[in-house]
């Protein structure tokens, strides 16, 4: 039974590829969508991209715009790979990585002098 946790993260990898494709060709350049993450729940065969959102003002128009979008990416997922259960998809918006992001900030201001080397 061990390859079932394998087999998930697989799955969340193939999906988190996808639907980072599919944001980049749909979304406009009103704002940035990254997907992070993709969490997937093979019992509920439901899925969630995880996202963050640059200018923060516009989280709420790009969770609207992808949720518009979700039966387009359902397609585009089954059309770019084989997977036996074809996930409903939700969005939300990455807390952790926005948390992150602002620990980053932070310890930038109190390290002026600091030369992120990008690794």
């Amino acid at each position: 039974m061990e390859h079932i946790p394998h087999r998930n993260e697989k799955m969340e990898s193939l999906l988190t590829r996808l639907v980072g494709e599919f944001v980049s060709h749909e979304a406009g350049p009103v704002s940035l969508i990254t997907v992070t993450r993709v969490s997937f729940n093979q019992k509920a065969k439901r899925a969630t991209a995880f996202i963050t959102v640059l200018p923060d003002s516009k989280e709420k128009p790009a969770l609207d715009f992808l949720q518009r979008k979700s039966s387009e990416l359902r397609e585009y997922v089954r059309d770019h790979a084989r997977v036996g259960i074809l996930p409903v998809f939700d969005f939300q918006i990455d807390i952790g990585e926005k948390n992150r992001q602002r620990v980053d900030d932070i310890s930038a201001a109190d390290h002026p002098d600091h030369v992120d080397s990008g690794l």
